[in-house]
Order: C-alpha cells, then sequence, then structure tokens
C-alpha cells in the first residue's frame, strides 16, 4: 500500500518523502493494532489502506486503486498467485543486484510472463517461429567485418566489427523485440507498450507491433523527441502512438517510469522492455533473445581466425547490447571482456 501511495503521489508531483514517512508510521500503528491486538478488525485492514489514499489523493483516483485490486484479486483465483502478499522477490539476481520489487498487480503481471517465457524458451515450435523471423524477417545472420583500414590506421590488434547495424531496422534491438513479441501474442496480448531513448528499440517496437496487429504505445522523454525527430516519425509512420514524457530530465530514465505507470493503467497490455533492467525476469528474457549476437560471433572469428579474440568490447547505455556480445564468451577466461558507457561531463 505504501508503495503504491508513492506511485500516486509521484504522478501528483507531491512530497514523496514526508508523505511516504506519515504512511510508514500510520502502516506500523495499524498493522499492531490490527494483526496483533484486535485480529477481529483483519478483515477491515485492507479498507484503512484505501480510506488513507483516498486522502492522499483527493479523491481522484481511489477507483484506480480498486481496478488494481478487482484485477489482483481475479489472477489470485486463477492460481497465479498464492493468498500472501508479496512485494518483494529474491528470484532473477546476479549478485547482489536483481530481484523485484515493484506494487502486487505488476508482480502478478510479471509471474505471469515469467511462467510463459520458461515455457516457450527451450519449445522446439516457439524457437523456429523465432528464428524464422530473426532469418527472414530480420535479415540475421550479421556480418562479422573485417576493418582492415581501422586496424592499418591504428596499428594495433585486428578489428573485427559485428555488423548489427544491418539488421533491419539498424540496429540489435530487433532481436528482442521479435521473441517479446511472439511471447506476447501466445499470452493472447493485444496491445504493447514500450519506452526508449534514442528511438530504436520504440522503432522496432511499433514495427514488430504493425507485422503481428498490435496496438503499440511507445514513451520516450520529450528531449530525446526533439534530438531524435526522425524515429518519432518512422515509429508514428508504422502506427505507434509516441508519448513525449516531461517529467524529470525528460529522457529514458522517465520514459521507462512513464512506460510503467501506463502499464498499470492497462494491465492486459504487454509490456516490451528494451534493455537488460528492469524486474526480473526481464534482463533473463533480454539476455535470452540478444545472446545470438555472440552466439554468430564466436562461430565467425573461430572461422575466421581459427581461435577466440583477445578482447570483446561493446558499448553500454541499457545493456542489452553488451549483455548479446558478452554472453557466450562469459567462460572463456582467456577473453577479455569491456564495456564502454558514456561519461556525460567527464570522469574529473
Amino acid at each position: 500500500c505504501a508503495h503504491l501511495t508513492v506511485q500516486l503521489v509521484v504522478r501528483q508531483g507531491r512530497d514523496v518523502k514526508g508523505i511516504f514517512s506519515l504512511q510508514l508510521r500510520w502502516y506500523r500503528v495499524t498493522n499492531a493494532l490490527t494483526w496483533k491486538y484486535i485480529p477481529c478488525v483483519g478483515f477491515f485492514y485492507p479498507l484503512f489502506c484505501l480510506s488513507f489514499i483516498r486522502v492522499l489523493s483527493r479523491f481522484d483516483e481511489l477507483e484506480f486503486y480498486l481496478q488494481l485490486l478487482a484485477y489482483y484479486e481475479s489472477k489470485q483465483k486463477a492460481g497465479f498467485i498464492q493468498k500472501e502478499k508479496k512485494f518483494m522477490t529474491t528470484k532473477g539476481y546476479f549478485g547482489q543486484f536483481g530481484g523485484s520489487f515493484v506494487p502486487e498487480p505488476i508482480q502478478v503481471l510479471l509471474d505471469e510472463l515469467e511462467v510463459t517465457f520458461e515455457k516457450y524458451k527451450d519449445d522446439p515450435e516457439f524457437l523456429a517461429e523465432f528464428r524464422h523471423y530473426l532469418k527472414d524477417y530480420s535479415g540475421r545472420e550479421t556480418p562479422l567485418y573485417f576493418a582492415e583500414s581501422l586496424t592499418e590506421h591504428l596499428g594495433g590488434a585486428k578489428i573485427y566489427l559485428k555488423r548489427e547495424d544491418l539488421n533491419h531496422l539498424g540496429s540489435h534491438k530487433l532481436n528482442n523485440v521479435l521473441g517479446q513479441i511472439l511471447l506476447a501474442k501466445r499470452m493472447g496480448k493485444k496491445r504493447v507498450i514500450a519506452e526508449t531513448g534514442a528511438g530504436q528499440h520504440g522503432v522496432a517496437t511499433a514495427a514488430a507491433a504493425a507485422k503481428f496487429g498490435m496496438a503499440c504505445d511507445v514513451y520516450m522523454g520529450a528531449e530525446d523527441v526533439e534530438r531524435q525527430r526522425l524515429n518519432v516519425f518512422r515509429m508514428e509512420m508504422m502506427g505507434a502512438t509516441v508519448h513525449a514524457v516531461e517529467t524529470g530530465t525528460r529522457t529514458l530514465k522517465d520514459a521507462v517510469d512513464a512506460a510503467f505507470g501506463a502499464w498499470m493503467n492497462d494491465l492486459e497490455a504487454f509490456y516490451v522492455l528494451g534493455s537488460a533492467v528492469g524486474p526480473h525476469p526481464y534482463p533473463t528474457i533480454v539476455h535470452e533473445f540478444q545472446k545470438v549476437i555472440s552466439e554468430e560471433s564466436r562461430r565467425q572469428i573461430l572461422e575466421k581466425e581459427g581461435r577466440l579474440p583477445d578482447y570483446v568490447i561493446a558499448c553500454v547505455g541499457g545493456g542489452s547490447n553488451a549483455i548479446g556480445a558478452f554472453s557466450q564468451y562469459v567462460a572463456d577466461e582467456e577473453v577479455k571482456l569491456v564495456g564502454v558507457e558514456a561519461a556525460g561531463h567527464g570522469l574529473d
């Protein structure tokens, strides 16, 4: 309840820290009274929660939370979740990072997605369809090109370029989008939501949604909308609705927040997340559908050089390119993996 309240007041631009502190103190008092000292009042505890939210939201979003609770109860009855509340999961950790900490209705959707992903990721029919579209729609496999002039100019190592730019639509993004759209199709989804920064993921999602007859809404920071007008045009040309996000820094981080907010308002939609970020199982899913990059490059470099590379270097933004480029080399201790991330105004 406290987490949902924070989501609410963030969207209203109100004092999150003060309200959350107040709600936390209120929660501890009512929790103690309700569950420890007055068990018979336990039934009314959710009503206390909703009453508090109603005061905070000035009465204008109570119906929204009632809809969330109704959806949660329907999925509970369908057997997707157990009756005990789940606020945080221990699945999907990579070292100290990972898991999920989201509102319960979103956790229900994530659990559904995880079940579907685990069911189909090794399914021969699903993989055959996925590989078909990678080959005939996206144009894989992409070449591993020996950059002869660059190698000569730098005078050091032989440099090979994995030409993901030659994928349909100009980037690696379509690899993951095709996989997730095929999962959405099997889940019976009719609408997809996506975030985008420079616009590459948005363009890929818009194209795949058009291919499979799904409605598409893309959330993009207003700053990025101005800088990437061509990609906005391409998304709209393929039938997507592009929403310019004016909050915060008006860039990718805020677009992700807005996309999750839109998902909470339409729990029957499918969120196509393009980066190796967010709650479990998204980082695992993005890795699974992007690992084709290193599956190909590993085989290609062995064919060309008869050995593995000394270094694999990848740019890092949201991480989808890097996680795909590194995946099949992680077990090879002799191959050094280097991620290059933008440093903003500098490191000094």
